[in-house]
């Protein structure tokens, strides 16, 4: 038992940080119909922006919060520059245009910051804490809350706010929400600014448990699509589910059969989907007239 629930303490860990990932995936979804696959370059950034403010001397939180909002400069620079000039083109240039954009972060990460593992410390200290006869880090604690936090904030923007309803609307009907007033190059804009803060803060919350280096970005981006795809893409409750149960499936296999083939369970998950289940968990079916 202590066992088993040290493997799920751990997943659901991991979980939470797949969980953001995915949320950030949904975000530009649901505005452009763009899977940004250069999602997993926002969270290496969130840690290694971090782990650069923090070592020229700012306190953690205030490093923390120059580090996120850099990162969502960067991701309205992506659209600005990269996504809107090419708005028109099929999906999947725009697709390859994220992919683009990733090698390209990627690259001037590792001349920036080198190829070295980088951490800053925990936010509450490194000892654990015994739970039914397992334990858990603290900062695995600011991790889970973090993805709860997220995905009650979108919840309440989306559902609460006019600006979270234009995108909803643009996200429904591009041409019909520009008809009815709104600006549509803004939310395309605030929506990749959302996707690269939350991800940049998931970098700020699991780089004191992981440590964070420069081509983080290519698997975290490939499980975050998992997710996503295991949820439903384009639903926010679908991600958080889907990341926490892809979370749970790494721990219990690397747990209970080997850590070599924890990493496959994301390739078994999309594959899975793509075959009995396309439209994912929480995903509504779709009918196209023609």
């Amino acid at each position: 038992m202590p066992e088993l629930m040290q493997f799920l303490m751990s997943g659901v860990t991991v979980g939470a940080v797949y969980a953001l990932v995915a949320l950030g995936f949904t975000i530009i979804y649901n505005a452009s119909d763009v899977v940004n696959f250069a999602q997993g370059e926002f969270v290496m950034l969130g840690g290694m922006l971090t782990v650069l403010c923090y070592a020229s001397g700012l306190p953690l939180p205030v490093a923390a919060l120059i580090a996120i909002a850099v990162t969502a400069a960067a991701g309205v620079a992506l659209n600005k520059l990269a996504i809107e000039p090419a708005r028109g083109a099929p999906v999947v240039s725009l697709i390859i245009i994220t992919i683009g954009a990733s090698i390209f972060i990627r690259g001037v990460s590792q001349l920036v910051f080198g190829k070295q593992l980088h951490r800053f410390p925990s936010f509450s200290g490194d000892a654990p804490i015994p739970v039914l006869g397992a334990t858990i880090l603290p900062q695995s604690l600011w991790v889970i809350a973090g993805g709860l936090a997220v995905f009650v904030g979108l919840w309440l923007f989306f559902t609460r706010t006019l600006t979270g309803r234009a995108v909803l609307a643009t996200a429904n009907n591009r041409m019909a929400a520009q008809l009815v007033g709104i600006n549509t190059r803004y939310v395309m804009s605030l929506s990749f600014a959302l996707s690269a803060a939350i991800g940049a803060l998931a970098g700020v919350l699991v780089t004191p448990i992981t440590l964070v280096s420069y081509d983080i970005g290519i698997s975290l981006a490939l499980k975050g699509f998992a997710a996503a795809m295991l949820g439903g893409m384009g639903n926010p409750k679908g991600a958080l589910a889907g990341g926490l149960l892809l979370g749970l499936m790494e721990a219990l296999t690397a747990g209970y059969l080997s850590s070599q083939y924890k990493d496959a369970a994301a390739f078994v998950v999309i594959l899975g989907v793509l075959f009995f289940m396309p439209q994912g968990l929480f995903g509504t079916k779709t009918t196209e007239r023609v």
